[in-house]
């Protein structure tokens, strides 16, 4: 078999592994934080934490399928780890950007839940007080 192809499997077996562990353990932890950012609603956070597991399948396998070509053809085994550390090297950082990308967005959103929740007195206003001088 050709080393260019062994290249390839290895990359497409190592990258499609790596992504479904984070997107499964993002999915398993992240519930967790959804269901407080969306304040305790299970139902809104599983659906919310659906969808961005596939969005996050969707742009990383895509990702992956779109930066396996090389345009060089591996000669020897020495080849073969350097086009999969940097290939790899990539993906990894590809999921590592998603990965905080997310957690920005959701803690964008979990500020801004918690700031609206203080606007909100905890007793409703009983009166006005008058200014002096008026």
């Amino acid at each position: 078999m050709d080393r260019t192809v062994v290249a390839y499997v290895i990359y497409l077996v190592v990258s499609i592994a790596l992504t479904v562990w984070v997107a499964r353990t993002l999915s398993r932890n992240g519930r967790v934080f959804l269901a407080d950012v969306l304040q305790g609603n299970e139902k809104l956070a599983d659906a919310v934490n659906h969808l961005l597991v596939v969005g996050f399948y969707l742009v990383n396998l895509g990702f992956v399928a779109l930066y396996l070509s090389g345009d060089a053809t591996i000669e020897d085994t020495r080849e073969i780890f350097e086009a999969l550390s940097t290939k790899l090297g990539v993906v990894l950082l590809v999921l590592g950007v998603m990965h905080l990308g997310n957690v920005y967005v959701l803690n964008r959103i979990r500020r801004r839940g918690v700031m609206e929740r203080e606007q909100v007195p905890p007793v409703a206003p009983q009166g006005w007080v008058g200014t002096r001088g008026a």
